[in-house]
């Protein structure tokens, strides 16, 4: 049985420094999808339009930031003394646990000259206990990150979070949750299995799609209903086509957020902005 659309949008638009952002999540009709509570999708960018002088230090608690780049690169520095840097098709994950101090510099990717930086950035939810860890941080780039060809020729699909016929990314799991980049090949289909009470949704960066007999328009996020079925993909453009695949268990923890912060109760979103000010985060040393 194939899964209900529970809702599509096109998110809200905005700037972070020289880059254009969509915001898909939170949005006006879900604050979260499986352990997820944040999605900007970094639209096109020329090279021209990208400066060096990173998006600006900002601090995070409580959560996990997953960067995945389409095109371009991303180089990483934080105040737990961390960096790295990842290319065309490469992922960062930074577990901001109980505090840190991070930024990223966009840029085109140095290594094939390429004209655009393309992107996203999500927030994973942490669960409570695992908040009040240390933080950690993993560059992993394109050939490192798991990828499955699709049956009939179809395309592949590429696991950046969770797990996948046997295959798993480096990146940890603290709840069960998956990230996957699925392309298709013009006309072909792919049929993906959700067990029950799994949330899922899907974005459509390259072009539209048809997703369960319904089409959709490239640039639309659409969630799906938490009953167990199927979600059928089939590529009706002319060309290949990307669709990203996210999701997972339902947080059930209490979620209290505001700003960089996302916590348990609003005492620990005081407190996570206590220890800000008071320089518990450390600062970033471009100089180590």
């Amino acid at each position: 049985m194939k899964k209900a659309t529970s809702f599509s949008t096109k998110g809200s638009s905005t700037s972070v420094g020289p880059l254009k952002i969509q915001r898909m999540l939170p949005n006006r009709y879900a604050g979260q999808v499986g352990p997820f509570v944040f999605l900007d999708y970094v639209a096109p960018a020329i090279k021209n339009e990208i400066t060096k002088k990173g998006m600006g230090a900002h601090p995070h608690r409580g959560i996990a930031t997953l960067t995945y780049i389409l095109q371009g690169e991303v180089e990483h520095f934080d105040s737990a003394g961390n960096g790295g840097k990842i290319f065309s098709g490469g992922a960062q994950w930074m577990k901001a646990g109980n505090g840190i101090i991070h930024d990223e510099n966009f840029n085109y990717d140095s290594q094939t000259d390429s004209k655009y930086i393309q992107g996203f950035q999500f927030w994973i939810n942490l669960p409570a206990k695992n908040k009040a860890e240390k933080p950690e941080h993993i560059a992993i780039q394109a050939n490192e990150i798991p990828q499955i060809a699709l049956e009939d020729e179809s395309g592949w699909l590429k696991i950046i979070v969770g797990n996948y016929e046997g295959l798993s990314s480096k990146i940890p799991n603290y709840a069960e949750q998956f990230l996957y980049h699925v392309q298709l090949k013009a006309g072909k289909q792919f049929l993906l299995e959700i067990a029950d009470k799994i949330e899922v949704a899907a974005f459509l960066p390259t072009a539209g799609a048809q997703l369960n007999n319904a089409e959709f328009q490239k640039g639309e996020f659409i969630e799906f209903d938490k009953n167990a079925g199927e979600i059928e993909l089939r590529n009706t453009f002319g060309q290949p086509i990307d669709i990203i695949l996210f999701g997972g268990e339902a947080y059930t923890e209490p979620i209290v957020a505001e700003g960089p912060f996302v916590m348990n109760t609003k005492e620990e979103i005081i407190g996570a902005y206590h220890d800000f000010y008071a320089g518990k985060y450390g600062e970033i040393n471009l100089t180590a």
